[in-house]
């Protein structure tokens, strides 16, 4: 149970003798996870951490400590660390003041958020069996499987010295499967899938069409050629192609860089940084998306962000910190991943909504190039936006039609670039669902990702076969 409102009275009071503005973030956090390796059960737990962090801001200054002994004495002493670090301002001496009671936020996770951890571990153990025996029935080339699932509850309690204390009950679930197969060479698939629900998800779901859907990439990657390498049309998927959105372009458009000026989006707002096909939005209260949050790390409401409008830059993603230094406001991007590290400016479900061409017509329109049909990881330099995404799955484009899967194929370019060089954007947007997970400044949260197909006119393709 998170401390009372007249316990962070005492805590934020005491927090505000060197600062401006103060706040607390308690967390109780249980997870349950289990892994199978080549058909058995090698691991399986329960996690649970429980803690409050607590955070001063003095103007440009900050200081944070966070205590897992929640006795008021030792919360009080947590406050005057935080306080002494951020010390530079004027000593305060009006009392917060907090509700009496805690607002609990609306739900934005559906009928699972009211509810905790009740599944029996026999019901995790299943469906990892479940995915193992469709995996392998899948194909004989798969030689190998592995496959994890994990569900949690987060509960969050937040308090500010402004007068704000909110709580929250965070699902989240997830499964994923890997396999490895033998072709022509050794091929391997991902797959995962959950979202900000219960472990009921995956009764839908199914492990098995997950499973199938993890075979089938590890199958056609074991007969993958060598990757042309050059200058070429790329023509990128929809769904987890948003990956590619996510990291070239979404991680200059948070607050923190634009603000310290490393960004090369920041001071940039109304400035034209996209083809006018391109928009981008950032959503925080997209229901059950994986990304979603129904207060932010803060107690600020996820919303709809519009980051990007018809290739015109229309604002960033913002915590309250950087808001304020940059006469702006949250837009409920604040997040972290525990109470032990400080909130940051953080995408949630980022997508590109729907354009008008159709998938056939865009990938008819490429006499030679390449799909890119999802990622499996890659670089990105915010303050010049250069990146390479290696893919995970990808096939060359001749005469309009899709031919041989790729091996070793790598996209490299630029951010701002690509989005210049966006040349047709497909009817068919969707969140790419699946198990995503962001990291920056070594903190890792949850995110959801998305884009309709899309057509670039030339991108740098690596590979190692000559000519394109």
């Amino acid at each position: 149970m998170h401390p009372d409102a007249s316990t962070f009275e005492r805590i934020l009071t005491r927090a505000l003798g060197a600062g401006d503005y103060a706040d607390a973030f308690y967390e109780y956090r249980v997870v349950r996870s289990f892994r199978l390796q080549d058909g058995r059960v090698r691991e399986g737990g329960i996690t649970i951490s429980r803690g409050v962090g607590i955070r001063v801001i003095s103007g440009e200054r900050a200081g944070y400590a966070y205590s897992d002994d929640l006795s008021e004495a030792a919360l009080l002493e947590t406050a005057r660390v935080a306080s002494l670090i951020a010390k530079g301002g004027a000593a305060r001496v009006d009392a917060v003041e907090l509700p009496s009671r805690a607002e609990a936020v609306a739900s934005a996770y559906g009928d699972a958020a009211p509810h905790r951890l009740v599944a029996a571990p026999e019901t995790y153990v299943d469906l990892l069996a479940r995915a193992d025996v469709a995996a392998r029935a899948f194909d004989p080339r798969i030689a190998s499987v592995n496959a994890s699932v994990s569900e949690e509850m987060q509960d969050v309690a937040i308090a500010t010295s402004d007068g704000r204390f909110v709580t929250d009950r965070r699902p989240l679930v997830t499964l994923g499967v890997q396999c490895v197969a033998n072709g022509r060479e050794r091929g391997t698939g991902f797959t995962g899938d959950g979202g900000r629900t219960s472990i009921d998800f995956f009764a839908e779901r199914t492990p098995e069409a997950i499973a199938r859907e993890a075979g089938r990439i590890a199958c056609v990657n074991s007969e993958a050629i060598e990757t042309p390498a050059g200058e070429m049309e790329v023509v990128v998927g929809s769904g987890s192609g948003g990956v590619l959105l996510h990291e070239a372009v979404g991680h200059g458009l948070e607050g923190d860089f634009n603000r310290q000026g490393t960004s090369l989006y920041s001071g940039r707002v109304g400035e034209r940084v996209a083809n006018e096909l391109v928009t981008i939005f950032d959503d925080g209260d997209l229901p059950g998306e994986r990304g979603t949050v129904g207060i932010d790390d803060e107690g600020t409401p996820g919303e709809h962000k519009v980051l990007v409008e018809r290739g015109i830059l229309r604002g960033y993603m913002q915590d309250r910190h950087n808001a304020g230094l940059m006469g702006s406001r949250s837009t409920g991007s604040g997040r972290r991943q525990s109470f032990r590290v400080m909130p940051q400016p953080r995408m949630c479900n980022t997508y590109m909504p729907d354009g008008a061409s159709t998938y056939d017509e865009i990938v008819g329109s490429v006499k030679r190039g390449i799909f890119a049909t999802s990622f499996a990881g890659g670089q990105v330099e915010i303050s010049k936006g250069d990146f390479v995404f290696m893919l995970a799955e990808g096939y060359l484009i001749e005469d309009g039609k899709l031919t041989a899967p790729l091996r070793g194929a790598s996209l490299i370019g630029n951010g701002p670039d690509a989005m210049n060089r966006v040349t047709m954007v497909g009817n068919d947007g969707r969140l790419a669902g699946g198990s995503y997970t962001c990291g920056k400044g070594g903190q890792y949260v949850p995110v959801g990702v998305g884009m309709p197909t899309v057509k670039l006119s030339s991108v740098t393709v690596g590979g190692s076969a000559v000519g394109g």
